[in-house]
């Protein structure tokens, strides 16, 4: 069973404040809500639902969760960065009695999310990031991906693609998984040439529509003629390099139908088996590890299907290194390897599997990407 919230949800804090007031010069109480019996599950997302990536996939991954026996789903899109989402988790918490929050977006762990656990020891609150630590309440948790390997499989993908040997990457902000991501992309493609460099451009937010179009019409002024992204919502990115003939490579969730011809591949989150089974160790009385990963392997993360543009030989490459990504232990980051200012990051030798924790600390850009994270 699932819950359609009205618009005002961040109002409830002062409407009940107001109520309260009222009653207590009337001598009355306010009738208490009424709340389903079982657990209710709460999801908060920064963009709308509909946004062709970040918030679409893990509103996909609520509406399996929807399905389960005895749960009420309460969610709220385009919650930004602030107290705001502070107000949506106490009316969560305090109008539907949710048990379990996924407050979704990176920005709301601090301080949002740490001052409202230790607040409400009875609640778990599990954040999409990788920023939990064992210093945090013990009621907050971080699960995330091994997306990387997608994104090196797109590299594959636009490594066989590109005549330019230039592909590009429009990127939000520089933390530590979007670097990841952006070296992964450019290392699948020198996996299939090791001449090919990839632009990245950062735009310092993670929705700006505009500037996520200027900068896919600037990669593509400099001859980069295959694209992708970690933005929240790619569907301007997507369709700005389709319209500059660019090959594409998708990010978050399936954006094939915004070009079917131009769509290579796509690294997709996979958040309807992450949701479930957090969900169903809850109803079971179990504990969710403070510190949850997953990859391909695991079902954290898909691959969209390859496009009609993806040669014969590119399929084969891209399946062969799929085959060996879940199989486990495989790493993109391996030495020897430099980052883009001439450090070793890597020696001959030494390699980063997609699970090494050493990888959610990453501050470089590897060498052959043409960009800087200051």
């Amino acid at each position: 069973m699932s819950k359609i919230l009205m618009p005002n949800r961040r109002q409830f804090l002062h409407t009940t404040a107001g109520l309260a007031g009222a009653a207590a010069l009337s001598g009355l109480l306010p009738a208490a809500p009424a709340r389903a019996a079982g657990l209710t599950v709460g999801f908060i997302y920064v963009g709308p639902k509909d946004d062709f990536g970040y918030n679409q996939s893990h509103a996909e991954g609520a509406a399996a969760v929807k399905a389960i026996e005895g749960v009420t789903v309460v969610e709220e899109e385009q919650v930004p960065e602030t107290v705001d989402v502070q107000k949506t988790m106490e009316s969560m918490i305090g109008f539907d009695g949710a048990t379990l929050l996924f407050p979704t977006s990176f920005g709301y762990f601090d301080p949002h999310i740490l001052a409202l656990a230790p607040k409400n020891p009875a609640v778990r609150f599990e954040h999409c990031g990788g920023l939990w630590t064992p210093d945090k309440p013990k009621n907050v948790g971080s699960y995330f991906g091994h997306i990387g390997m997608g994104q090196y499989l797109n590299g594959i993908a636009a490594g066989h693609a590109t005549k330019s040997k230039k592909i590009g990457f429009v990127a939000a902000k520089p933390i530590p998984q979007v670097l990841l991501n952006i070296n992964s992309f450019l290392l699948g493609a020198r996996a299939v040439d090791p001449t090919i460099t990839c632009q990245v451009i950062f735009t310092g937010e993670w929705s700006l529509a505009v500037k996520e179009a200027e900068a896919v019409n600037a990669l593509a002024d400099q001859g980069v003629d295959v694209v992708t992204c970690h933005v929240d919502g790619p569907k301007v990115v997507m369709e700005t390099g389709a319209g500059r003939g660019m090959y594409l490579c998708g990010y978050h969730a399936n954006q094939s139908a915004l070009a079917p011809e131009k769509y290579l591949t796509g690294a997709e989150w996979n958040w309807a088996k992450v949701y479930t089974d957090m969900v169903k160790t809850t109803l079971s009385g179990g504990t969710i590890d403070n510190f949850v990963r997953g990859g391909l392997a695991d079902g954290f993360i898909k691959m969209s299907p390859l496009g009609p543009a993806v040669s014969e030989a590119a399929r084969t490459q891209f399946e062969a290194v799929k085959a060996e990504i879940l199989k486990g232990g495989f790493a993109a980051i391996k030495g020897p390897l430099k980052d883009n200012k001439g450090k070793v990051v890597a020696t001959a030798g030494q390699a980063f599997v997609e699970t090494d924790v050493a990888l959610e600390s990453m501050d470089y850009l590897v060498e052959g990407v043409v960009g800087s994270t200051s």
